[in-house]
Formats: structure tokens, C-alpha cells, sequence
């Protein structure tokens, strides 16, 4: 082994499941990983490994004798491979066994590798570096599929869901206010006089201005509230189980937050407030997506007509 992957294994144990019901080779394996620089996770029969394995922070690597009580290895195999969880668990199975068959059923049960007992030390540990170098490669393929859902999804210079999620996360909100009959609120918010700060101040000024009134309506809103650009200066919040005053409420608290402070972008100093139109439905629909957004959107409009800095309510009948 070389000298920087025995360093790598010190300096980032890996837990590594062993289930065993042999005394003698539980404590052998023990023995062994820990020497390797592995974090042993002993288990004494299948059930044990089970639960150890389904624990948030169980190993992902693991080494499963094929006969065992309880559970035996290739029914773990079996289980593990049914739930589909990630992040990806790495089997290995060892057995007595020799025959062709037997071990194409232990893999066709979702077994990674396979051993015969009695093996050599030295095969357990070429065996088990093959499956942690597997297993940091998953973990960089989630974090690269993780990084292009984020991409996908999100705004990238506020950060907040981008229009097509906002407006999938409004759909998926009336559908369910629908089944359990929850009211929903839609806001629309416009910075006031955007454009003066692009064409006075500059586009890097409009950019700082955006991802700080951004972070303060993100701060304003619930937990369970969602928050998107719809685009430009423009965004959307749908605020499930809110409608009436507390929707008001709500529309208020977010142009105080946006006007709160001063916007400090490099060498300027500038002020900024906005304005809302809230539109509401006490029973909502899938189909009232559109419609939303048009009230929202008007009454946004009455709110900049009537001075900006204000909050303006539409409601249809329901």
C-alpha cells in the first residue's frame, strides 16, 4: 500500500460493517480493519447487521457472512438493494461456499464482490479499497447531480428558486391546499425604480441591490413559504394556508424588511423600497395557477399607480 493512501485511510476512517457470528472471526476482523485504518462496525447475526445498517450514519461499506441467524448475507443483499437508498451501501459476502451458482445468486442479490472463506488478509484488504474508491466516487457523482439540480432550479445570482421552480412549487401548493382544503396567498413584489439604480449606479450596483433584497424577503418569510425570481426585479412568494389580513400581514412585513435599511453597494449608499400585490384563494385549484398570477400581478399594478412603497389586495369571489 502506499505510503499517501495509509495516510488517507488514518486521517478518514470509513466505517465498515462485519457481520459474524464466529467469536474467533469476529475478533479477527476487528483486528484487521481497525490495523487498516477502518472505523469495525461488529455485528453478531443478520438482524443486528440490519439495524446497524439502516442507522442515518450506518457503514456503507460492509462485510456479510452468508450464513448467519436471523438474516442471512444474501437476504441483507436483497433488502438493501430493494430500498434504493442513497448514499450507496457496498457489499461484500463472504462464504464457504464455491459452488458457480451459489455465488451468482449472491450476486444477483445485489452483492458487490464475494470471498471464500478462508481467504487471505491481504485479498479482504485489496477488496476493500476497491470498494471505498468505488464509494467516493458515488459520493462525487451525487454532489456533481446535487450541484445540477441546484443549477437547474435556482436563481443564480439571488439564489433563490429560479421562475420554473416557483412556479412548479405554485402548482404543487394549490394541488395540495386543494386535497386539504388550505387557503393560499400569491405576492408579487417589484423593487420600485429598479432601473434607476442599473443605469445611474451601474449593473454591479443592480446585482448587489437584488441578492440583499433578496436575502431580507428570505428572511421575512416563513419556514414553510417558498420564495423565487419570477424575473428582472420581480418575485413571487405563495404563502400555503394564508389568505385575508394575516396574508396583509404578511405582504407588509416583507416591504418593511425590503426597505428596513439602507443598501450599501460599494462606494453608494441607496434606499430602496417596494411594492406587493397579493391575490388569494380560501379554495384553491390546480387550475388557478394563471389566474393568480394575472390578480397578483394587478393588484401589483394598482400598488405602483397609486405611489409604490405600498401593499395592494385582490380577491375574486371563491
Amino acid at each position: 500500500m502506499l505510503a499517501a493512501e495509509r495516510v488517507m485511510e488514518a486521517t478518514h476512517p470509513r466505517k465498515v460493517l462485519a457481520a459474524e457470528d464466529n467469536p474467533v472471526f469476529q475478533s479477527m476482523l476487528r483486528s484487521m480493519l481497525t490495523k487498516w485504518g477502518y472505523e469495525a462496525v461488529i455485528a453478531r447475526d443478520g438482524n443486528q447487521a440490519w439495524e446497524a445498517l439502516q442507522a442515518p450514519d450506518g457503514p456503507r461499506l460492509a462485510v456479510l457472512d452468508w450464513m448467519m441467524p436471523g438474516m442471512d448475507g444474501v437476504e441483507i443483499c436483497r433488502r438493501v438493494r430493494a430500498e434504493g437508498r442513497e448514499p450507496y451501501i457496498y457489499i461484500l459476502v463472504l462464504t464457504a461456499r464455491s459452488d458457480c451458482q451459489d455465488l451468482v445468486q449472491g450476486m444477483d442479490a445485489g452483492a458487490d464482490d464475494y470471498l471464500t472463506k478462508p481467504f487471505q488478509a491481504h485479498e479482504l484488504r485489496v477488496r476493500l479499497r476497491a470498494g471505498s474508491r468505488l464509494l467516493d466516487l458515488h459520493e462525487q457523482l451525487l454532489e456533481t447531480r446535487e450541484a445540477l439540480r441546484e443549477q437547474a432550479t435556482h436563481d443564480g445570482l439571488t439564489g433563490l428558486l429560479n421562475r420554473c421552480a416557483i412556479l412548479e412549487t405554485l402548482r404543487n401548493e394549490l394541488a395540495r391546499g386543494g386535497r386539504e382544503h388550505h387557503p393560499l396567498t400569491l405576492l408579487m413584489v417589484d423593487l420600485d425604480y429598479f432601473k434607476r439604480v442599473n443605469d445611474t449606479h451601474g449593473h454591479l450596483a443592480g446585482d448587489a441591490v437584488l441578492r440583499e433584497a433578496a436575502r431580507r424577503m428570505k428572511a421575512a418569510i416563513r419556514r414553510y413559504d417558498a420564495l423565487g425570481r419570477y424575473g428582472g426585479e420581480e418575485f413571487l412568494m405563495v404563502l400555503p394556508g394564508c389568505e385575508g389580513n394575516a396574508a396583509v400581514a404578511q405582504a407588509e412585513r416583507i416591504r418593511d424588511a425590503v426597505a428596513a435599511e439602507p443598501y450599501y453597494t460599494g462606494l453608494q449608499v441607496l434606499e430602496m423600497t417596494c411594492s406587493v400585490g397579493i391575490s388569494s384563494r380560501l379554495f384553491p385549484t390546480t387550475e388557478d395557477a394563471d389566474a393568480l398570477i394575472r390578480e397578483a400581478d394587478l393588484a401589483l399594478y394598482r400598488a405602483k399607480d397609486r405611489g409604490r412603497n405600498q401593499v395592494a389586495h385582490e380577491i375574486l369571489p371563491v
